[in-house]
């Protein structure tokens, strides 16, 4: 398939120059005259590249760029600058604005030739990789699926997490990085064989040791990714303790990175108040007192908890427990306690 360009000018006589250039080459072009049909196109076309003239009535290319870039669907999209401006303020605001190249009027056609081919292999990179990422996400859902008890638990724990970060104040990178780890975090259960992972009961020793290897695993799997960077050692350490107690490292406070820390609190949550085969799931007030007893007994950061659970007060549960098979108390939710490890 022919790689898709948008060009947008306000110039009849340049919008088609440059068309009919493009076309002679093979790439299927679009064009727009101004700023709003530049985001129509946009979203309808779907293009590989977009030439955006400056100057415009209306919304300039500035507006249009850094309205493009801050589009989650659109972002990725190659954007050149073309402009008769010549002062270095006005690349600043290129740049600024999101532009990942510029071209001065008039248009050199070679120059246009080699800037053109550039972008769209950095283009075809990109959709590489966010083809990588979305077989990524696939296999982490289809994973979660293996359990029917569990179903729902990655959306969940992607936006309980996402939540606790921007409440803790954290980047917009790290939000980003919670997200994708709460989808993924148990990726590594792919090594985990069903007779282990869907027991009912208490895990031997043994079990429990192939358990705890999935942590490694995962991070093994998602490490190719470079943007799973930041997600990497989310999924290590989900299952470190605030003590040393955890594995497969064995970090203890500081030490385990802090987006660990948050994702941690909302899976041992979003476990405890969901349905298991072994028992039914805990109310809110079940889930704090095990919660709270772990952080007594040095598992949890105290702060943390207190922080999500606050949250979650706040904004009330954005999925209510079921109770099919009765809440647990008592020993039940004692044992609830002790079997959230294979979550």
């Amino acid at each position: 398939m022919s790689e898709r360009i948008l060009i947008v000018d306000d110039e009849a006589a340049i919008r088609d120059g440059l068309e009919l250039l493009l076309e002679r080459q093979g790439y299927d072009v679009r064009t727009a005259l101004d700023g709003v049909s530049a985001l129509r196109e946009c979203a309808a076309f779907r293009p590989d590249l977009i030439l955006l003239d400056v100057m415009m009535p209306g919304r300039d290319g500035f507006e249009v760029c850094r309205e493009i870039k801050s589009n989650e669907e659109t972002r990725l999209i190659p954007v050149v600058l073309i402009t008769g401006l010549s002062d270095k303020s006005d690349r600043i605001r290129g740049i600024e604005a999101g532009a990942d190249d510029f071209l001065s009027k008039p248009i050199d056609v070679s120059e246009l030739d080699a800037r053109v081919r550039s972008l769209l292999r950095l283009k075809a990179f990109t959709d590489e990789l966010e083809h990588a990422e979305s077989v990524l996400l696939a296999l982490a859902l289809s994973i979660e699926s293996r359990d029917p008890y569990t179903h729902g638990h990655c959306t969940r724990l992607a936006e309980f997490s996402a939540r606790l970060g921007e409440r803790l104040g954290l980047p917009a990178d790290d939000i980003v990085a919670l997200r994708r780890a709460g989808v993924v975090h148990d990726i590594g259960k792919v090594i985990v064989p069903d007779a282990v992972l869907l027991k009912p009961g208490p895990l031997s020793a043994e079990e429990r040791h192939v358990i705890k290897q999935h942590a490694a695993a995962g991070e093994h799997i998602c490490a190719p990714l470079k943007s799973f960077r930041s997600v990497l050692p989310i999924i290590r350490h989900h299952h470190e303790r605030w003590d040393g107690s955890g594995y497969p490292d064995g970090l203890s406070g500081d030490a385990i990175p802090l987006l660990a820390r948050v994702l941690q609190i909302a899976d041992v949550y979003d476990a405890l108040t969901t349905k298991r085969p072994y028992r039914g799931a805990l109310t809110q007030s079940e889930a704090w007192e095990i919660l709270q007893s772990e952080v007594n007994r040095g598992w949890w950061n105290g702060n943390i908890v207190r922080e999500f659970r606050s949250m979650i007060s706040m904004e009330g549960s954005s999925r209510p427990a079921s109770h099919d098979n009765g809440s647990a108390s008592g020993k039940a939710a004692a044992r609830a306690a002790r079997q959230a490890q294979k979550s």
